[in-house]
């Protein structure tokens, strides 16, 4: 027979939406459970995804800046290798580091993890199946958090070795000769970063017009000559039609072009919501080509159920996923959650990096918003050149009447960091002027983000 356990409230699904939201139920003196098949805490955000790919981005980085900028600084370095084993041995401890601090978190605020697969068997039961059986598992609410995985397109089909997605192009052995990315958006741009530093021919294989789709249109265009002239051979337009094994190699069929030959094919078109086989429809859950439909308050329809993350839509982030996680308990116990989807920043951690909060360009055009611009290049912000990254620009957007912030966009160093002020000020409705009276500590990257808020009105002072 199996075990059967009641709780306040059970999250389904351990990743940084999941996690956090049980962490918040716990605060709020829940007795709270959550249920996760894989062997750690995290999600795929922790474990397979932002942290260990942020681990070989800052590796990389720091050998291409020892090969590349630091005879610029007056620093002669010989004889640098690479050593990929250690490489890739100290991000798995970097992953093992935060997956076990998870853990103690929910040691910390008693949250019982149960291990193993779970499906929904009605509006108020999950049956786990584990390594030790299954166990029925009881709650009052439940919120669904069962997250998304990479799209395996047909005529490119995943075999773990050579033709490999996200999670695998972050354990290549060794450094390819030749990488093939399918995919100009943020994960293929991030992972052909890694390998194309460590000594990867990288080529990147986009059939829109452009990389990085739906961001900026200015920043996307800068960027793009940035990259090539980094090494990156990309090749927008460029639509794939399959992929062919040939012992270690792959061949790549590429529409009116000729076939490329790679050691690695990164496929990364995009993730999906993960809803199969979990019971949701079964138990009444809509859902629309595979997304969870919830209302405003993350509510599915169901019983006391709820969803968040990457399974209900919008755009895929684990800080959106947390905030989301927050909320439906908050909302669940009877209190006002809350999210601001424009104020949530958007990252592509390349170098330089791009950042974005709020409206693009192109977006204000189509609703047909007045607004003015400013902008402001790294070139003339002093710590900028003392750091010698003076690629991009801040892009600050705001009301043509009311001077309200409307989007700010950062092509250039740390700007992954400097978003946060930026999305500071939209989620309290501030305008260009705002950011422009406050006081910048000199000399800082941050300076720029002031100067460009200068420049809506036309009062920049440093160009």
């Amino acid at each position: 027979m199996a075990e059967e356990s009641t709780f306040d409230l059970v999250v389904l699904g351990a990743g940084p939406g999941g996690y956090v939201a049980a962490i918040r139920a716990a605060q709020l003196g829940l007795r709270t459970a959550c249920i996760e098949k894989e062997p750690a805490l995290g999600g795929t955000c922790l474990r397979v995804g932002c942290i260990p790919s942020k681990a070989l981005l800052d590796s990389s980085e720091l050998y291409d800046q020892i090969r590349h900028k630091a005879e610029t600084h007056g620093i002669r370095v010989e004889g640098a290798e690479v050593d990929v084993p250690a490489m890739l041995k100290r991000k798995d401890g970097v992953v093992k580091g935060l997956t076990d601090g998870v853990a103690y978190l929910f040691k910390k605020n008693k949250i019982e993890w149960i291990r193993g697969f779970g499906r929904l068997t009605g509006p108020d039961t999950i049956e786990v199946e584990g390594e030790d059986g299954k166990r029925t598992v009881r709650a009052k609410t439940v919120i669904l958090a069962p997250g998304s995985v990479p799209v395996e397109l047909p005529f490119l089909k995943f075999d773990g070795e050579r033709i490999i997605d996200s999670t695998g192009a972050l354990s290549i052995p060794e450094v390819p000769g030749h990488l093939v990315v399918v995919g100009g958006g943020v994960i293929g741009l991030e992972l052909g970063s890694v390998w194309l530093r460590l000594g990867a021919k990288v080529t990147v294989l986009e059939a829109m017009p452009t990389i990085l789709p739906g961001m900026d249109g200015e920043v996307v265009k800068q960027a793009d000559r940035i990259f090539r002239k980094q090494g990156f051979d990309v090749r927008t337009g460029s639509k794939v039609t399959g992929a062919e094994r040939k012992g270690d190699k792959v061949i790549v069929s590429v529409e009116g072009q000729e076939p490329l030959e790679a050691d690695y094919l990164l496929v990364s078109v995009g993730r999906r919501a993960y809803t199969g086989g979990m019971g949701f429809e079964e138990a009444g859950i809509r859902l629309e080509r595979g997304v969870i439909q919830v209302d405003e308050r993350y509510h599915t329809g169901v019983g006391n159920v709820y969803a968040i993350g990457d399974a209900i839509g919008g755009r895929m982030l684990a800080h959106k996923a947390e905030e989301e996680g927050v909320a439906a308990v908050e909302f669940s116990a009877g209190k006002h959650g809350h999210v601001n989807y424009d104020a949530v920043a958007n990252v592509v951690y390349t170098w330089p990096e791009i950042a974005s909060v709020g409206a693009t360009e192109e977006e204000l055009k189509e609703r047909g918003v007045e607004y003015r611009s400013g902008k402001f290049p790294w070139a003339a912000n002093g710590r900028a050149k003392a750091m010698a990254e003076q690629d991009g620009f801040v892009k600050v957007l705001a009301d043509a009447k009311t001077d309200r912030l409307l989007g700010i966009h950062i092509l250039g160093p740390r700007a992954s960091d400097l978003i946060a002020e930026a999305a500071l000020a939209l989620e309290f409705e501030g305008s260009a002027e705002d950011i422009a009276r406050s006081v910048h500590a000199h000399p800082t990257l941050p300076e720029a983000v002031k100067e460009a808020a200068l420049a809506v009105s036309g009062r920049a002072i440093h160009i």
